[in-house]
């Protein structure tokens, strides 16, 4: 089986029921993308397969060959730097326990890859797949359209 991961070229043969979330943790070492509910239903497993978001505690490794894989690890830039988003969740206090981060980061980056300047309620049921048991729902969405504000400003 062949994947892209993070931009990068990865070949192996995971065990047939491997999810997609047990190669990037326990093979991979991706430890920023996160295993709670095990269910699909939190959200904070949330990765995305071709640009799309998918819960990958439930999704088979098999089942993506050939496909692009990105992480949260992949979200960073050169030397690790923190992308736009990122810096946006720290400043608008958006992660606070961090649990959930991850998976919030990589919906959110889908969320502006498919629609650059989303409304609030865009924003809202766009994100209502990942949960946050802080409660820091205010704070993920003034973080999110401050990054879409300032994308569309150029």
């Amino acid at each position: 089986m062949r994947l892209t991961i993070n931009g990068r070229p990865w070949e192996g043969d995971p065990a047939g029921e491997t999810t997609l979330l047990g190669l990037l943790r326990d093979d991979l070492e991706l430890t920023g993308t996160k295993l709670s509910c095990d269910r699909g239903e939190c959200g904070a497993c949330t990765v995305q397969l071709d640009g799309r978001t998918v819960h990958a505690c439930l999704t088979l490794a098999h089942g993506c060959d050939g496909q692009a894989v990105r992480t949260v690890e992949g979200l960073a830039g050169p030397e690790g730097a923190l992308n736009d988003l990122q810096a946006a969740f720290i400043a608008h206090d958006a992660a606070q326990c961090g649990f959930c981060t991850p998976g919030q980061l990589m919906a959110a980056d889908a969320l502006l890859a498919a629609n650059p300047r989303p409304s609030d309620e865009e924003i809202r049921a766009w994100m209502a797949g990942n949960l946050c048991r802080c409660g820091t729902y205010p704070n993920i969405l003034t973080a999110i359209r401050a990054v879409a504000e300032a994308r569309s400003r150029g």
